[in-house]
């Protein structure tokens, strides 16, 4: 759910981007500010994604109230005058929403914004991924890092980073990247011990994961999940796996 505050101090103007936002399932509203000093106490307490946030307000201005912030959320700023268009831009604004705006140009700023966190997210993930990696697979080089195949006469030096996920494929493992598919002569169990666990998952008998490659990972039942993959791709995990999926997800959540 993305989390979203209002800042305001018109009525009218807080009602209406209300009422836009509850058309978005995907929207959890903290609440409504209808001035400066209340969204700097709000921000701080509620921790909002988004901001939407009026410039003009009798207390503080908008930009008051991100210079009183030690980090900040993703800003929109709702104004009637437009002359504030370059310093909004200048703190780094998502959007600029100039009253009185159509419900399309809202619907826009606030993808935009969505989009943004996305990538921050993500991004976030990554990186406290990368930061358990190095603390507890410090030593690397026990694990291949590439890999030659020999596909129609010619070879390819693989990138294991590369590999999206692993699967099994009768006496040989097809190993998925973004715009191929290779098969490597080995068996899972076996190369399963020659790459490194802090980059690939088991996730099924038949299924290895590259951990960076996970965008949502979905409990379904009988002890199952379900991985969504960056290219869109989803794996369903092995009831016996359970334990082992649990323990990557408690330490990456």
């Amino acid at each position: 759910m993305t989390k979203i505050l209002i800042i305001d101090d018109e009525p009218l103007a807080r009602y209406r981007i209300a009422e836009l936002l509850k058309q978005d399932p995907d929207i959890l509203m903290l609440g409504e500010c209808k001035n400066g000093a209340e969204a700097v106490r709000a921000i701080q307490q509620k921790r909002p994604d988004i901001i939407f946030l009026d410039i003009q307000m009798p207390d503080l201005t908008g930009f008051d109230v991100v210079s009183h912030l030690k980090t900040t959320p993703l800003i929109i700023f709702v104004t009637a005058f437009d002359q504030y268009a370059l310093k909004a831009f200048d703190i780094h604004a998502i959007d600029y929403l100039l009253k009185p705006f159509t419900d399309q140009r809202f619907q826009e700023a606030l993808d935009r914004a969505k989009s943004q966190l996305t990538l921050q997210q993500t991004s976030q993930f990554s990186n406290k991924l990368l930061n358990l990696m190095e603390e507890f697979y410090p030593n690397q080089d026990q694990y291949l890092n590439t890999l030659t195949i020999k596909d129609r006469g010619q070879d390819h030096q693989i990138d294991l980073d590369d590999v999206l996920w692993i699967e099994s494929d009768g006496n040989y493992l097809a190993l998925n990247l973004q715009d191929k598919r290779l098969l490597h002569r080995s068996t899972m169990n076996a190369f399963e011990t020659e790459v490194s666990p802090a980059k690939f998952l088991r996730i099924h008998r038949s299924y290895m994961v590259n951990i960076m490659a996970i965008q949502n990972t979905q409990y379904l039942t009988n002890n199952a999940y379900e991985f969504e993959l960056t290219n869109g791709q989803k794996l369903v995990s092995g009831r016996h796996y359970k334990d082992t999926i649990q323990a990557f997800l408690a330490q990456n959540t």
